[in-house]
């Protein structure tokens, strides 16, 4: 069974060998991938580190490697750049015990060996199935890995690619601003750790590429190749499809889109808050909340929808849908004596004057 790919070059064609390297195959890739020379990409992400203040310097960082290129490419070129930051570099890995991943948490234990930096392994109790499971499972992982280990920030090799086709799936799933742009440059993770992505302005052909050229054995993950997944349905057969008919440079358009509504997002985010704070009030006795229609109704809609996400957000266990954002925002102009009971665990939201009135049964 192919396992994973070491790349090379030979007259400037990649040479790819399968299978397990031996020890002498390592020796060799070692020696050859610990070349520190300066590349473009090197320059670049050097560049962003300070332009966006992603990282601090002199700071403990954990590299999440799965042993792709984006992750195997992230990890070397903040290992060239950590003589001029002075970071303490360890690598994470999230093993899913995923029967065709057999192999490769070995794999990254011998890459960070060879590398001399300290590895650190999470193993799942549970098998997951789905991808939004897997997800939520691997950002726990971390989380939990940084907190016990006192890492501050959690670096991924997301990708400028990964970003278009997040702004993709989230489209045809009729996700709103915030969806869009989603994978941010930054986020935090838990108190006092963040989740940041250097890689969001480098493609994945070029990560594909810097990795040929430092030698670096890349795990083929053969869940990446599995089509009943729409991300994977998304990676392999729209945005090539996007790029051969509408836009060469799709992803780098989606990019850009993502990141103007980001700024965008961000702004909203802020002002509903403030809107929010000035339009509650929480009663001293049970669980009634409630809302003054009144500083509602002098702001914009889109300002309305967001100050009630953020309130149901804080407030119902569940994440808000669409529709319970909507009926509630229509409470802001309806009648005296209006109610919604859409909301969940038997909730009532009435409109009593001038205020929007929840009883919250949770």
């Amino acid at each position: 069974m192919l396992e994973y790919i070491v790349l090379g070059f030979t007259s400037f064609h990649p040479t790819y060998i399968f299978g397990r390297t031996s020890p002498l195959e390592w020796e060799i890739l070692v020696k050859m991938s610990q070349n520190n020379s300066w590349t473009p990409l090197h320059a670049r992400l050097h560049q962003t580190l300070r332009q966006r203040q992603l990282l601090k310097q002199h700071q403990p960082v954990l590299i999440a490697v799965s042993g792709g290129q984006d992750s195997l490419c992230l990890m070397k070129l903040l290992l060239d750049l950590q003589p001029k930051w002075g970071w303490q570099l360890a690598i994470a890995h999230c093993d899913h015990r995923w029967a065709k991943d057999e192999g490769i948490a070995a794999h990254v234990q011998q890459i960070a060996h060879s590398f001399g930096l300290p590895f650190i392994k999470q193993i799942a109790a549970e098998i997951t199935t789905s991808e939004a499971a897997a997800r939520q499972w691997r950002y726990q992982a971390l989380v939990e890995i940084a907190s016990t280990h006192g890492y501050p920030n959690v670096v991924t090799g997301h990708t400028k690619s990964d970003r278009a086709e997040t702004f993709l799936y989230n489209l045809i799933r009729g996700s709103g601003a915030d969806g869009l742009a989603a994978l941010t440059w930054k986020r935090p993770l838990a108190p006092g750790l963040e989740l940041v992505r250097p890689l969001l302005e480098v493609t994945r052909t070029e990560t594909l590429r810097f990795c040929q050229q430092q030698h670096l054995p890349i795990w083929l993950d053969t869940y990446n190749q599995d089509l009943k997944y729409a991300r994977n349905r998304i990676r392999q057969e729209l945005l090539p499809y996007l790029k051969n008919n509408f836009n060469p440079q799709v992803e780098t358009a989606l990019s850009q889109t993502a990141e103007l509504l980001r700024a965008d997002v961000e702004y909203l985010e802020n002002a509903a808050h403030q809107l929010r704070q000035e339009a509650i009030r929480e009663e001293s006795a049970g669980n009634l909340v409630k809302l003054n229609r009144l500083s509602l109704r002098q702001a914009p809609l889109a300002l309305q929808r967001r100050v009630i996400r953020q309130f149901l957000q804080e407030n119902q266990p569940t994440a808000p849908s669409f529709e319970q954002i909507e009926e509630l925002t229509g409470l802001i102009t309806a009648p005296n004596r209006s109610r919604t009971s859409s909301l969940p665990g038997g909730t009532t939201a009435v409109v009593e004057g001038e205020w929007i009135i929840l009883d919250f049964r949770f």
